[in-house]
């Protein structure tokens, strides 16, 4: 796996608990607002039942949980937190793969990375994008989500694009002034792994034959 991308950033800490039940004498006290901006109850709905389609298994999201790690990402000391820049190079990776026309990924993933991308390349998502800090959270859950059913398709994909920017200095051409398909990567990929495999061989031993325990002059 791409070690920017397969080293974990986790969530908010609220966004990992399950929530608790409250009390009607409570309610009242329950947060419902994300950098200034209302969360509807019919809005958060539906982003847990998009996330449900992305593969969630958990129990939903109430307000009180998105505004809690609102909150959490408002405290932290950088201009954009490690989980929301994190998860947002994932997407980007996801939306090279979905852009990517020589790239023959299977119809289920591909499916699902494009309706990742159109999320958080969208508008009409859960929490507005221009907020600061927190305009990115309900995208870095979706990437979050869905990241399991991608991880192998994307990884795949960006050992696609480095080899074919290899393929392509070799060639003296732009990388996408060539054909290069996923079969012909796999076949480069195959041969780069025999060798490294021989040259590791090389290191270790040598082409000479094993010294005679004894010099005899005849």
């Amino acid at each position: 796996m791409n070690a920017i991308l397969a080293t974990a950033r986790p969530l908010p800490t609220a966004l990992q608990q399950r929530p608790a039940p409250i009390a009607p004498s409570a309610q009242r006290r329950r947060r419902s607002h994300v950098g200034g901006f209302r969360l509807a109850a019919l809005e958060v709905d539906r982003f847990n039942a998009f996330l449900i389609s992305l593969g969630r298994s958990q129990a939903p999201y109430d307000r009180d949980q998105l505004a809690t790690a609102a909150r959490e990402l408002c405290d932290c000391s950088t201009g954009l937190a490690p989980t929301i820049g994190f998860q947002m190079r994932r997407a980007a990776a996801a939306a090279l793969m979905v852009d990517d026309p020589a790239w023959d990924a299977d119809n289920e993933t591909r499916a699902i990375a494009s309706r990742v991308v159109s999320y958080v390349r969208g508008h009409n998502d859960l929490i507005p994008d221009q907020l600061p800090r927190v305009g990115r959270l309900d995208d870095a859950i979706v990437i979050e989500t869905a990241w399991p059913l991608l991880a192998a398709e994307v990884d795949e994909y960006l050992d696609y694009r480095r080899l074919r920017r290899i393929e392509a200095r070799l060639r003296g051409c732009a990388p996408g002034g060539f054909g290069f398909t996923r079969a012909q990567w796999q076949h480069a990929f195959r041969a780069e792994a025999a060798l490294t495999i021989h040259q590791r061989s090389v290191r270790e031993h040598s082409y000479l034959p094993a010294s005679a325990s004894r010099f005899q002059v005849h």
